[in-house]
């Protein structure tokens, strides 16, 4: 009877103790700064992708293009590798990129690796399922112009309960043709944290 009193007791101790503090969540303005942990976030990449994309469009790069080719220039997103210590997921940061590109109406944007394919895939498809009157034909694809790839890096800097971490984010734009090299931009984010 003891043993069966004493099971109980602890088995309600870990219950009760269990019971801390309840959690609140709160619906929020998606736009709405917020620097909780002082990692790379939302803010910061929406922030980097629209300030180097004004940059990169504000560069004679895109006006000698026009003035040659009668035409705005076509952009692919290629890879913005993530070289910190943290899990940052790039591909949020090049969707941030490409929306900014495509939203300001001067360059074009087309589809690059994994995305492409399932373009081509659906293509593909039509060819068999599709009327004749819709399917979309192959060899229509734009080609881009330039392509834009980069990588994100951090330096830390830790003592005790302080740390401050730099973010810098290096991107080019490459000239598909020639390979040379249009803009290179670079962005940086400087965070202190105090615990």
């Amino acid at each position: 009877m003891k043993k069966v009193l004493l099971a109980s007791g602890i088995a309600s101790l870990l219950i009760f103790s269990n019971c801390g503090p309840s959690r609140k969540v709160e619906r929020m303005d998606p736009n709405t700064v917020t620097d909780i942990s002082g990692r790379w976030n939302d803010t910061d990449s929406k922030l980097v992708a629209d300030e180097m994309i004004k940059d990169v469009l504000d560069r004679p790069w895109r006006t000698n293009f026009e003035m040659k080719n009668s035409k705005k220039p076509t952009v692919i997103v290629g890879q913005v590798k993530n070289k910190t210590s943290e899990h940052i997921d790039a591909g949020t940061f090049i969707k941030n990129i490409e929306k900014s590109f495509i939203n300001s109406g001067t360059v074009s944007v087309v589809q690059s690796g994994e995305e492409r394919n399932e373009v081509r895939d659906e293509r593909n498809d039509q060819q068999t399922f599709s009327s004749e009157e819709t399917r979309k034909k192959w060899g229509k694809e734009k080609g881009a112009d330039f392509m834009l790839n980069g990588v994100i890096m951090s330096i830390v800097d830790q003592y005790k309960n302080q740390k401050t971490v730099k973010y810098q984010v290096n991107l080019e734009l490459t000239n598909l043709e020639t390979n040379e090299k249009v803009w290179i931009g670079e962005k940086e984010i400087k965070k202190f944290i105090k615990n």
